[in-house]
């Protein structure tokens, strides 16, 4: 059976970070794969110096840069994508709020910031035209609690409860089991940063690292890593890639380990479905109409 897949995500470079595996698998299977992304990332910081100009604090124009590094990416894996609100002389509706306690947040622009029914509203139109079977973004905590990420997660649970509910596609968050993070850990300390400049994770696992009984669908598929890098790569103002590892501007390596999975959510309140089998399914598994 052919599927349809949304994934909404909040900036440029996170369907790739996040969810790369699942694009390049199903493109690579013959699904139908959309993105759908909030912001264009305007707060981001720029890893090139030669780019450093474009953020927010010099040129301000990251944000169409990072448009087309998106579209470069969704290129090179094949995937269908768009920016909401896009259209008519504009590049997206919203703009990217920046982390936690930075002054980017009060900028009435910020996506945080948004009239939850009014970006509802656009959401929802996205999903009645591409009709997927499956909806993917955020957990409740937005997998490390960015604002854009939480308010994604929430934008997109009142947009799909909307709908009729014989209408309504699945909708998962991305999740990360334990098992999984520490088996990445010790790969990772086993082997080394895979550049000079960076260094190991330590301390505690963000808020998307969960005990594996919650997490319920997998894409398990080490082919779909090369997809994935292939789309990394267009982000060079976000990523930095090295064989198996990528870093962000924080230079702490992360292993490209060829796998992802899922948790259903439910959208009247938000909240995690608990799995109804303890063994990982997939992710076609979790289509429900």
């Amino acid at each position: 059976m052919s599927l349809r897949l949304l994934l909404v995500h909040a900036h440029p470079d996170d369907e790739s970070i996040a969810t790369g595996v699942c694009l390049a698998h199903h493109v690579a299977a013959g699904d139908e794969v959309h993105v759908l992304t909030c912001t264009l990332g305007e707060q981001g910081e720029v890893i090139p110096p030669e780019l450093a100009h474009l953020d927010a604090d010099h040129d301000d124009t990251l944000g169409p840069y990072r448009r087309e590094e998106l579209r470069r990416a969704m290129s090179a894996i094949g995937v269908q994508h768009r920016v909401l609100g896009e259209g008519a002389g504009t590049l997206s509706r919203y703009r990217d709020s920046g982390m936690v306690g930075t002054p980017s947040q009060d900028d009435p622009r910020a996506f945080a910031r948004a009239d939850v029914a009014e970006a509802a509203a656009l959401v929802r139109a996205v999903v009645e035209e591409v009709d997927p079977d499956l909806v993917i973004t955020y957990d409740p905590q937005g997998g490390y609690r960015h604002p854009d990420h939480v308010q994604t997660h929430r934008v997109v649970c009142a947009a799909v409860a909307a709908l009729p509910t014989a209408a309504r596609p699945g909708v998962l968050a991305v999740l990360t089991p334990r098992s999984w993070a520490d088996e990445d850990r010790a790969h990772l300390a086993q082997h080394g940063p895979a550049r000079a400049s960076w260094t190991l994770p330590t301390g505690e696992h963000p808020p998307q690292v969960v005990p594996d009984e919650l997490v319920a669908f997998e894409v398990v598929d080490p082919q779909a890593v090369a997809g994935q890098v292939a789309a990394l790569r267009e982000h060079r103002t976000q990523v930095s890639v090295e064989g198996d590892q990528y870093a962000l501007s924080n230079d702490i390596a992360a292993r490209l380990s060829g796998r992802e999975s899922y948790a259903e959510l439910d959208v009247e309140t938000g909240a995690l479905v608990p799995p109804s089998s303890p063994a990982r399914r997939p992710l076609a598994e979790a289509v429900r109409r």
